[in-house]
């Protein structure tokens, strides 16, 4: 997909984050509720966010240079672990706010209008979610996908918040109030570890899932009647691209051209299995009678065997 495509997305995070803030901050004016406050400045930690995120895309969309052969992609789990951090750092935001309440409460003022105000924030933040994660599934950007949940955190920050607020005005407990906060400050404290965790394992170069290595190997089996075998199957993901690379066992007898062929079919087939996502195919050719085809197994060759 196209730079530009994707950023377009984030500029429509930057859109909702500010809409949101001023939305957010309108309610607390007229409600004086710490839950609403707390919400507004998880709303201000989306805007950075969005900002940041669109940093890293435009970076990782560079394309590949000298000191950078293998592309600029891991920028994107820069991001995602920035915004994972400020998911937490948001929550802590929200509790220290939210503490003087619980030990001091106060009352609400004009809670109808302030909800109305805060449920349109909520449907604005919903509905961009759900496009960023859509598209940063589809297109395998976890950058995206990232500001998708970090919008759906806070929309599940503002539906705990509403319904703080709205007890609140039932029962005249006003402690609820700073309760309810506290507790989504809590909630969302996982989100952010969750985001940070998957950008960690990204950045040690985690292996693509399971169910698509499998695919690449149900293609590498349909070889065996040529008499091709493999072995060596390494995969890693790298922001949007994937990245494999494997050694193909071929008759010795064969010719250069034959061995190029096959190589050059095989990279064709696993590209075509991810016609969405960019993907780079790494081949070796070696003669399947040779003994030392097999002693590279890993990723170092045993230097002993020269």
């Amino acid at each position: 997909m196209a730079g530009s495509s994707l950023r377009k997305f984030v500029y429509l995070s930057i859109a909702a984050a500010v809409a949101t803030i001023a939305f957010k901050l309108a309610a607390y004016f007229l409600t004086g509720s710490v839950g609403i406050l707390s919400d507004a400045l998880e709303s201000c930690v989306n805007l950075v966010a969005a900002l940041i995120a669109l940093i890293m895309i435009t970076l990782a969309e560079k394309p590949a240079d000298v000191k950078h052969a293998f592309g600029h992609e891991k920028a994107e789990y820069f991001s995602s672990a920035i915004e994972g951090g400020l998911i937490v750092v948001a929550a802590i935001s929200i509790i220290w706010s939210a503490v003087p309440r619980l030990l001091h409460p106060q009352p609400l003022e004009n809670v109808g209008t302030g909800l109305l105000v805060a449920v349109g924030a909520s449907v604005i933040n919903l509905a961009v979610a759900l496009v960023l994660i859509r598209n940063g599934k589809k297109h395998q950007s976890i950058t995206l996908e990232a500001d998708g949940k970090h919008l759906m955190t806070d929309v599940i920050t503002s539906v705990g918040v509403l319904v703080g607020v709205a007890l609140v005005k039932l029962t005249d407990w006003l402690i609820l109030d700073a309760i309810v906060a506290i507790g989504v400050a809590l909630n969302i404290v996982w989100t952010g570890y969750q985001l940070m965790r998957r950008s960690g394992q990204g950045l040690l170069d985690a292996a693509i899932p399971e169910n698509e290595k499998t695919r690449i190997e149900q293609l590498l089996d349909t070889y065996r009647e040529q008499h091709v075998e493999y072995h060596s199957l390494m995969t890693r993901q790298s922001g949007s691209r994937k990245f494999i690379s494997l050694h193909l066992l071929v008759p010795g007898a064969w010719n250069i051209q034959q061995g190029h062929d096959l190589a050059e079919s095989v990279e064709h087939g696993i590209r075509e299995l991810f016609p969405d996502t960019p993907t780079t195919v790494f081949t070796h050719l070696e003669p399947v009678e040779d003994p030392l085809s097999l002693a590279d197994a890993g990723i170092d060759r045993d230097s002993s065997i020269f």
